[in-house]
């Protein structure tokens, strides 16, 4: 089965190679990084929240992380980007989700890790 870790966009990237396929998971490009120096396979925004739910939920995150991940889990249900990205992740030992949220326990790429654990079993 796929190996899945997730990793802040900004964390030193000197495992590139044994991170395996790397995938960023966010609609937006980090704030301050470079094109040229930030490495990723492959950008799968078309995944990320919807702007909508993004919004609700960073205006109270502390408050708001259970729906957040219930409604985040209903999106990718009913995502065919997300089913093609699970087909993606089958085809490597080792994936690599990349975000860029300061808070590394409340984002994301911790909900679509979930989701696709799910799908692989």
């Amino acid at each position: 089965m796929t190996e899945i870790k997730i990793e802040r966009v900004y964390a030193d990237p000197s495992g590139v190679p044994a991170d395996g396929f790397r995938i960023f998971v966010d609609r937006l490009w980090p704030r301050g990084e470079s094109k040229d120096k930030f490495h990723y396979d492959l950008w799968a925004k078309t995944i990320s929240p919807s702007d909508e739910l993004r919004h609700w939920f960073h205006e109270s995150p502390d408050t708001r992380w259970d729906e957040f991940e219930k409604r985040y889990l209903d999106e990718l249900e009913s995502s065919d980007a997300a089913i093609r990205l699970v087909e993606e992740v089958k085809k490597h030992e080792r994936v690599m989700l990349l975000f860029s949220s300061r808070d590394e326990s409340h984002n994301n790429a911790v909900v679509l890790k979930k989701f696709i654990e799910s799908k692989l079993q």
